[in-house]
């Protein structure tokens, strides 16, 4: 196993829990056997990844603004960085409602199919919870979203993981570092410099455990699918969903092909175990160590880029999401509410849906909290959210899955747009978890 590509130990990983799940799906107790004896390994690897999160964007970000030496260089990259992150944000919202708006998934939709749907996901604790958490972030004032950049208690802020905080004071120390003599910051910078080079040795440590466990989190996806007929009911819907994704995949392929002059498959190579892992977690926060690992090591990012960009990207670049959100919403409205269907109310969901992806957390299914909000900006019917909801709730965590594909996907390509602009894009040098015991050897 240690000749072949960890991509292709992952993806083997992945159709063994794929055919796991169905064998324990078809069998007595089988479903209760993945989630008690298999489906913790998933969950510990998913801790490890998020442990080793917060120290990594923490040491990444002060090391990279102190290695900056100009405080303009921050504004520039930061400037950048947020421009680039809005367009392409932009770019996946026309690209949603364009799709939705010529298949219209929703207009065959069955009285029956949707009787079926009401009975058994309108009550469900899923969908109650979604609800319950868009209400509490609807009743925040309207500048709340600002105020949570702001940690009043830096420990709290590392021990919850609220990464726009840890970001917000890692740029403040690292800005610090640089207003300060050299000679006081370096023993600071040097301690970062070295939690960082640790950090990543973790990654490289955890992900020797990645195929094994993803065949857990695969097997345990698959025996959560309990109603294969309504998820063929939903088909349409889905496809609509996966084929914007599959478009924004390509127009990052063009962003790379044509801004950084590298290759697509060469990039797609080198990205492919952190787009793996954020299929199985649906999580862009569990997989941003790993996508932080393969864009310095194996794309050749500095680290002072990647360090910025990427923790930035996880929390506010949610283009598969913001995708996913204009699709499903008009998706709802054909279904229960048509005469909503106006060219202003698409307006505001596009402007919605921007300033949705930049509240949106980390988090599997975060999205569809977002979306809550988004139906009711166009005075969608509060009696019909629920029924809303439960449409597309079949299908959710794997649509999930592969929108937190293109999420990281797209924190890549930004990540080698930005660096390629400040001449900071360069040849990789991938290291393996056991360089330095093998060079002592």
């Amino acid at each position: 196993m240690k000749k072949i590509a960890l991509h292709w130990k992952i993806i083997i990983g992945m159709i063994l829990g794929v055919i796991l799940g169905f064998i324990m799906n078809s069998i007595s107790g089988g479903k209760d056997f993945v989630t008690d004896w298999i489906a913790p390994f998933g969950t510990i690897f998913i801790n490890l990844l998020k442990l080793i999160a917060v120290p990594l964007i923490l040491a990444s970000l002060i090391k990279g603004v102190s290695d900056l030496k100009d405080i303009s260089k921050i504004k520039s990259m930061g400037l950048r960085t947020i421009a680039i992150y809005l367009c392409t944000t932009v770019v996946a919202i026309v690209i949603g409602l364009s799709i939705v708006n010529v298949v219209k998934p929703g207009a065959g939709m069955s009285a029956d199919t949707l009787e079926k749907i009401k009975l058994k996901y309108e009550n469900d604790a899923g969908v109650t919870d979604k609800l319950t958490k868009a209400s509490a972030q609807q009743d925040a004032g309207p500048l709340q979203a600002l105020l949570d950049i702001f940690p009043s208690n830096i420990f709290t802020a590392l021990g919850e993981a609220k990464m726009l905080q840890v970001i917000f004071f890692a740029l403040f120390v690292g800005i610090c570092l640089l207003l300060i003599p050299e000679k006081k910051a370096k023993p600071l910078v040097r301690f970062f410099d070295s939690l960082n080079e640790v950090v990543m040795k973790m990654v490289d440590l955890i992900m020797l455990f990645a195929p094994y466990a993803v065949l857990a989190l695969m097997a345990n996806v698959i025996v959560a699918f309990d109603d294969t007929e309504i998820l063929l009911k939903l088909l349409n819907y889905a496809l609509c969903v996966i084929v914007g994704l599959v478009i924004m995949i390509v127009f990052y392929l063009i962003l790379v092909k044509l801004y950084t002059k590298k290759s697509p498959i060469w990039f797609l190579n080198k990205m492919s175990p952190a787009q793996l892992l954020a299929f199985s977690t649906s999580s862009s926060a569990a997989t941003l160590p790993v996508t932080m690992e393969r864009v310095e090591e194996h794309i050749g990012v500095d680290k002072e880029v990647s360090g910025f960009v990427l923790p930035v990207g996880a929390t506010v670049n949610m283009d598969g999401t913001s995708l996913y959100q204009g699709i499903a919403a008009v998706f709802i409205m054909q279904v229960v509410w048509p005469e909503g269907l106006t060219i202003t109310n698409q307006l505001v969901i596009i402007a919605t849906a921007i300033l949705a992806s930049v509240g949106s957390a980390a988090v599997p299914s975060a999205g569809m909290v977002m979306l809550v909000i988004v139906l009711e900006s166009v005075g969608f019917p509060a009696e019909l959210l629920p029924i809303g909801l439960a449409l597309i709730f079949a299908v959710d965590r794997p649509l999930d899955m592969c929108r937190t594909v293109v999420n990281v996907t797209g924190d890549a390509t930004v990540s080698m747009m930005v660096a390629k602009s400040l001449g900071k894009l360069h040849k990789p040098k991938p290291k393996n978890w056991d360089d330095h015991y093998e060079h002592v050897k």
